[in-house]
């Protein structure tokens, strides 16, 4: 999605939703609305095939140990809102004031049947007052199940009045026992909360009792009755229930001033850890949003509601409507649940198979074992023992590694041991590095590989005694011996034609033709440069950096500059057979800054007016980067080549390109096409630049069509970066340039690197995800590789595995370090495994998964049609979440959608890969822009991709003005927009600030320093500086944000009902897209029917 694009003009803010054919829905003002066209799945309109349609006769028993209220005129105990944590006027999870959903009536007739519940596996049962009917319990499985229950053997203990069947609501206000609200009806699957599914079991005769002392989220309305019974495995008496790591359960309510009204979880509990047996867990499952509903003496939001706390207005039906999005898993609760229970404690790496906290939130690593979560993440920390089980879950096993990850400044970064001349100790067999994880044995003078089970000899002087555990007395003296991460210095047998390197070279080659002089870049660019060049990076302590710089100017032919320091002015010599590409100079071509500064300011100087008059708009591009790789080369030192670029490379040379844009290919067979590259040239010149430790950053300023897909080929297989400034002019978009290129120059690079992963018996990595090169199939070699990237590795079982040994992954990085030291950094990590399929869905990491879904549906796009990657994402989503339901989740209707508690955002997350642009373009996404997103997001981190895909939307007013921390996150869609607020969206590439129309006059003021909404200029780039409170707490929640990411985000101010508008929406995914991507809602009802299907 281009930002710098002016979008088409937008549907009003107030356009209705799309609705399902043939069912009654309200739009924003509450009148009714439009009929949507048909969404590309399946069966969205209309009626799910398989769920029950039919009025059942009369209502089912009420248990027989008491009676409850009648529905009707249930109300909530006095003081507490009867449904979602927040206040009616707060845009917590729920929609804003001004924008107030309709609900169900507060009673109904018997002969409307709402679906089976959705249901979040599972959740805690409440031990207080009288038990609801079974009517009104159903009415609630509206909830979704979620949670990490596994099959049990009898039928499940809760509660279970009724017979199977799903009848229709007593009460369609009734709080549910869970999180999450009533379930409309006729529409998509519901999903079911409490372990027995209510309402679809047979009676039981008594339930467990409930350990910690929990207030439901909707405790409002009748509460579950109070049971006793057998203990269930696992749970002692008083203590908090059992639960898995990542659950939690709720601590006794706390009291709360007079007045305030409290429905949710008072606080969190800290995280605990499963001692269970497959079982009945008990567990608080903390993450649909909190459903909204009447608040006390505050008028209905619909005819028939009732308003508690005042008299209940007589019964009248209302027409069906879609599933309400508060009942759905929010993304927002869950990423804030797991801020709440983890942020606090530090994440200590000592135990096996730990799931470290969400990337979202902000935690302290201590490392003791295992390497960091910032080097190292997982799709699932808990692996099958046998291909057979991972076939039939269909979970992928893959790490997402960074191995030169940046850490926080309260982290140590890995300690250098120098093991002398003899060089680090390997073993024998298998290669792999001395770890925490080997055995030594004979007393200390052998020890035992972890990796491949070799016994090696210990070198005398590496022997050390052992204690009584049979651990060395050095161990913790040894970082390689105690930590999960440590670098190693390398011997000259490390280093190419065994000498030690020099220290690398940056070389700056500048496109000079007419485009790049007309636009202002040049030069900006060399301005830059003048005081930039004096941040290069160094090492430690050192007084300057030991990198050497050149400079390079071209259009058709390439100008080369001595800058040598005895010059009194810079020589140009130029040379224009390209199509034989050579280097004219050796000395005084690549010079240590602080030695060549007066010549090198000169030559900055010169260069834009040396090229001010020219007509020359043709240019090369490969023999460009055939010099600067030469000139490395002819240096014997590896390096970087900053290239600026403009235009489509026309001009006769190797490497020449032909525009081949073609929109008409998008959605059939030949797409790939477009992202494949023009021709073989360009990897044939990265092959060569990886052999010589020549990465390459490229900046792109098109105008129009340069063809993405084929230049970024040598960035992409180099371990480089390509940035890009569609239609760049010097006003707007300095900042971001400059941003991006002094981050670029500035950032710490592991030059002429090679990456191998090394496993413990049983599995083996078999395929590779980022921007490197492989020329085996083991060894990742990057000519480059900085802090922000990641490769990721996938892995396959080539053995049977073993519970008690579990599995361990080594990844060794051998690399030149900017001061051309020649280094090994080594990361463990410890996982665990199991012979239960449901011990594996309890410790997976949704937003890994999605790293590694996403990268490989980009890479899908290469050899396959766009159709058919989406279709595979699908299935394999279906298949995962089939595989739980059938061997994990307790009996319950077919009706009923269960997910697992650590996948329940599977769908959401999902549903936004499949509606990117690169498997979905909108009509105004270029196929530049998809080539350009498609090379991103291969190497980018998990926290990257969890903002890509779902933005952050924050709203501006609702938080205090003097409140420092950032305000809480609310749900990525256009219901949750209030038009009295200010919203700031961020992707970590794009920032939008989007200002509704009813704004007060007042912050309109403070922020814009204009007097109305309407004199807001729509597209500005830059906030005012303005010395009020509210002005300077935006700018720096904007820098914060921008300290956060990766890459400059430049600011778009986008008004409501504004043309930008559209652009905007775009972001909001979960809504139905304009490129006919599914709302979460239509996507999850998918999924559902997907999985039924797979069922049946």
């Amino acid at each position: 999605m281009n930002v710098n694009q002016s979008a088409p003009p937008v549907p009003p803010f107030g356009q209705p939703q799309p609705v399902y054919t043939g069912y009654h829905q309200s739009s924003y003002g509450g009148q009714p609305g439009s009929t949507a066209p048909p969404t590309p799945y399946g069966a969205y309109n209309g009626p799910v095939p398989g769920y029950q349609q039919t009025p059942l006769p009369g209502v089912s028993r009420a248990p027989p140990s008491s009676e409850a209220p009648p529905a009707s005129t249930a109300q909530a105990p006095c003081g507490q809102a009867a449904y979602g944590q927040f206040g009616q006027g707060d845009v917590q999870n729920g929609p804003s004031s001004t924008v107030q959903m309709q609900r169900f009536p507060g009673s109904q007739p018997f002969g409307s049947v709402p679906l089976a519940p959705v249901v979040s596996q599972p959740t805690v049962l409440q031990p207080y007052g009288p038990p609801p009917t079974s009517a009104q319990v159903t009415a609630q499985l509206a909830g979704m199940q979620i949670g990490g229950a596994v099959a049990p053997a009898l039928p499940p203990v809760g509660l279970g009045y009724g017979p199977p069947t799903s009848l229709a609501s007593a009460s369609g206000s009734y709080p549910n026992s869970g999180l999450y609200g009533s379930y409309p009806q006729g529409q998509a699957p519901p999903l079911s909360q409490a372990q027995g599914h209510l309402g679809a079991q047979p009676p039981q005769r008594s339930a467990p009792p409930q350990a910690s002392g929990f207030t439901s989220p909707a405790s409002g309305g009748p509460r579950m009755p109070s049971m006793t019974g057998p203990l269930l495995p696992g749970q002692g008496f008083g203590g908090p229930s059992v639960s898995q790591p990542n659950h939690v359960s709720s601590p006794p309510p706390q009291a709360l001033p007079p007045g305030t009204q409290m429905t949710g979880p008072p606080g969190p509990p800290p995280p605990m850890h499963s001692s269970q047996q497959p079982g009945y867990q008990l567990q608080q499952n903390g993450s649909f949003g909190p459903v909204r509903g009447p608040q006390p003496n505050y008028g209905s939001p619909y005819p028939g509601a009732p308003t508690f706390g005042s008299q209940p207005g007589p019964p009248q039906p209302l027409p069906p409507k879609r599933l309400d999005p508060d009942a759905i898993p929010s993304p927002i609760q869950v990423i804030e649940d797991d801020r709440n229970n983890r942020g606090s404690e530090p994440f200590v790496t000592g135990v096996r198979g730990q799931v470290p906290p969400l990337v979202t939130t902000n935690f302290l690593v201590k490392d003791q074992g295992n390497a960091s979560p910032r080097y190292i993440r997982c799709t699932s920390y808990n692996i099958p023992c046998t291909s057979d089980m991972a076939k039939q879950a269909q979970v992928p096993l893959a790490a997402v590694i960074k191995p030169l990850a940046r850490l926080p400044p309260e982290e140590a970064s890995p300690y250098v041991v120098d093991h002398g001349e003899s060089g680090p100790l390997r073993c024998n067999r298998c290669k792999a590095y001395m770890c925490p994880f080997m055995q030594f044995v004979e007393g200390g003078r052998r020890f035992q590989c972890c990796f491949c089970s070799c016994i090696n000899d210990v070198p005398p002087q590496y022997f050390q005694h052992l204690d009584h555990t049979g651990k060395r007395v050095d161990a913790y003296d040894r970082p390689e011996l105690s930590l999960g991460s440590y670098e190693f210095l390398a011997t000259v047998d490390y280093c190419k034609n065994n000498k030690f390197p020099s220290p690398p070279a940056f070389i700056f080659m500048i496109d000079v033709s007419y485009n790049a002089i007309r636009s202002g870049l040049v030069r900006l660019l060399c301005e830059e440069l003048k005081s930039l060049l004096d941040f290069l990076p160094r090492e430690g302590g050192a007084e300057e950096s030991a990198i050497r710089v050149g400079f390079v100017t071209y259009n058709k032919v390439l100008h080369f500059y001595n800058v040598k320091s005895s010059l009194a002015q810079p020589q140009m010599m130029v040379v224009s057979d390209v199509a034989d590409m050579f280097v004219p100079l050796l000395d005084g071509f690549l010079v240590n800054v602080s030695e060549s500064r007066a010549v090198i300011t000169s030559l900055l100087d010169q260069i834009p007016e040396m090229f001010a008059d020219t007509r020359e708009t043709e240019t090369v591009f490969a023999p460009v980067i055939q010099a600067g790789m030469e000139a490395l080369k002819a240096a014997e030192c590896a390096g970087k080549l900053f290239l600026f670029h403009t235009s489509l490379p026309i001009a006769e040379a190797p490497g020449k390109l032909k525009n081949r844009d073609d929109r008409k290919l998008i959605n059939t067979d030949k797409e790939k096409t477009l992202f494949q590259p023009q021709t073989g040239a360009y990897q044939t010149l990265a092959k060569e630049c990886v052999a010589q430790g020549c990465c390459v950053d490229l900046f792109l300023f098109p105008n129009q069509y340069v063809d993405v897909a084929t230049l970024s080929v040598v960035p992409q297989l180099t371990g480089g970066s390509v940035y890009k400034y569609a239609c760049f002019q010097v006003e707007n978009d300095q900042e971001r340039f400059l941003s991006d290129l002094r981050r670029d120059v500035q950032k710490v690079v592991g030059f002429d690197a090679v990456m191998r992963v090394r496993t413990s018996t049983g599995i083996r990595a078999v395929d590779f995800f980022g921007a490197f090169y492989m020329s085996n199939t083991t060894d990742v070699e990057l000519a480059g590789l900085d802090g922000d990237k990641t490769v990721t590795v996938e892995f396959k079982h080539d053995d049977r595995l073993n519970e008690e040994s579990g599995a361990l992954l080594q990844c060794a990085l051998l690399y030149t370090s900017c001061a051309g030291q020649r280094r090994l950094r080594i990361h463990n990590l410890a996982l665990n495994c199991c012979t239960q399929l449901a011990d594996l869905y309890r410790n997976c990491e949704t937003d890994t998964l999605i790293n590694y879904m996403a990268k490989f549906a980009y890479r899908g796009v290469l050899n396959s049609p766009v159709k058919t990657v989406r279709d595979t994402l699908i299935t394999q989503c279906a298949q995962i979440l089939a595989c739980y339901r059938k061997n994990c989740a307790s009996p319950s209707s077919a009706g009923q959608l269960i997910l697992p508690e650590c996948m329940k955002l599977l769908p959401v997350y999902l549903n936004c890969v499949l509606k990117s642009d690169v498997l979905q373009p909108g009509a105004e996404v270029t196929t530049d822009d998809r080539a350009y997103v498609r090379q991103l997001v291969t190497s980018m981190d998990v926290a990257e991709t969890n903002v890509f895909f779902y933005p952050r939307l924050l709203p501006l007013t609702k938080s205090p003005i003097e409140s420092a921390t950032e305000p809480p996150a609310v749900r990525a869609s256009e219901e949750r927009l209030s038009n009295g607020d200010i919203y700031l969206l961020e992707n970590g590439l794009n920032l939008f600030l989007w200002v509704g129309a009813s704004v007060q006059q007042g912050v309109v003021q403070s922020l814009f320093s204009v007097s109305s909404f309407s004199q807001i200029t729509s597209g500005l780039s830059v906030l005012p500086v303005l010395d009020n409170p509210l002005s300077k707490k935006v700018r720096g929640l904007i820098d914060s944000l921008r300290a956060q990411r990766s890459r400059y985000m430049k600011l778009i101010v986008v008004k409501q009902e504004d043309k930008l508008e559209m652009l905007f929406k775009h972001f909001l995914v979960e809504d139905k897209s304009l490129s006919g991507g599914a709302s979460y809602v239509d996507f999850l009802c998918h999924m559902h029917k997907e999985i039924r299907q797979l069922l049946s």
